[in-house]
């Protein structure tokens, strides 16, 4: 274990574990030099003795840098010190969306969507960037206490599905989420991402995963072969919209899935009430708007800054 008060990169002092995976540990540390609390995620020895994957960690994680996006944990920095390989991320205070469906599951049906949209809105992001998760599922999903949602680990299931290591269970782990495609073992792609996600959305509103079996195998062979239980089975009175947006997601053949996260998203925001079939709004320029009249007490002009929500 590594000792509480180390220092990692002459800035970043460990304060306390907040979270262990199959991978890596994940601690809470203070940034010296911006005097910022972040997360300092440190591969496991196994792992680190693997130069291939550690360079292939490294890429991964310096991909994922590049996106910025409110719905995606930052990633800050990849370092090595020590003889331990680190990546530094946007510390993130609140649970990740497991243990909330452990504790709180089924969720109403504008809960599982409001949470999905901001899944997909991360999704877009990152597909038009050419990264793809391939790793959606509960843990890596943390939210706020505000409620806001932040996706982790984008990439680095790639990392370890190309690695060795990969049979000691490390992605198998996340078997429950798997896309049909992935586990038979072809590449991962947008449809894949779209499918995991669909199985998140199930599971927040059922409170039970899709498949269930007694082996990562007997589970695997279901996404190939089975069709989950209806949806109405656990919730009769569900939207038929909703239904249909999940069995959509959920399509084994991941052509007939939504051609794009864009396409989930406009989907979900229709199943919402929203404006689903507008495309995208660009970001318009600073106006000057007249006040309404009830509101002209000072300044008869208000500067309104316009942009995308």
């Amino acid at each position: 274990m590594i000792g509480i008060g180390t220092i990692l990169g002459n800035r970043y002092r460990l304060e306390e574990i907040i979270g262990e995976g199959g991978m890596a540990l994940v601690y809470k540390a203070e940034c010296s030099v911006l005097a910022r609390p972040v997360a300092v995620k440190i591969l496991r020895p196994q792992f680190a003795a693997d130069a291939e994957f550690v360079e292939r960690f490294r890429r991964e994680a310096q991909a994922a840098a590049r996106l910025s996006h409110p719905n995606i944990v930052t990633v800050y920095d990849v370092g090595q010190d020590k003889g331990l390989n680190y990546i530094v991320m946007e510390y993130v205070p609140g649970e990740n969306l497991k243990e909330i469906i452990k504790r709180e599951a089924p969720f109403t049906v504008a809960r599982a969507l409001n949470i999905a949209r901001q899944i997909c809105e991360a999704l877009h992001h990152a597909h038009q960037h050419n990264i793809i998760h391939r790793d959606i599922k509960p843990h890596n999903i943390l939210i706020t206490p505000e409620g806001l949602v932040k996706v982790t680990d984008f990439g680095i299931a790639r990392a370890v599905s190309a690695s060795t290591l990969t049979q000691g269970g490390a992605v198998l782990g996340s078997v429950q989420y798997f896309s049909p495609e992935q586990a038979k073992g072809a590449p991962a792609s947008v449809a894949s991402d779209i499918y995991s996600l669909g199985c998140v959305l199930y599971e927040m509103l059922t409170g039970s995963v899709p498949f269930k079996g007694e082996s990562p195998i007997a589970i695997a062979l279901k996404h190939i072969q089975e069709d989950p239980a209806p949806l109405r089975q656990f919730r009769p009175g569900i939207p038929p919209a909703v239904e249909n947006l999940v069995a959509r997601a959920l399509a084994k053949d991941p052509s007939l899935r939504f051609p794009s996260a864009l396409a989930m998203l406009r989907a979900i925001k229709a199943a919402l009430g929203g404006e689903a079939d507008l495309p995208g709004q660009p970001d318009l320029p600073t106006q000057v708007l007249p006040v309404l009249p009830q509101a002209r007490r000072g300044p008869r002009l208000l500067w309104v800054l316009l942009g995308s929500i």
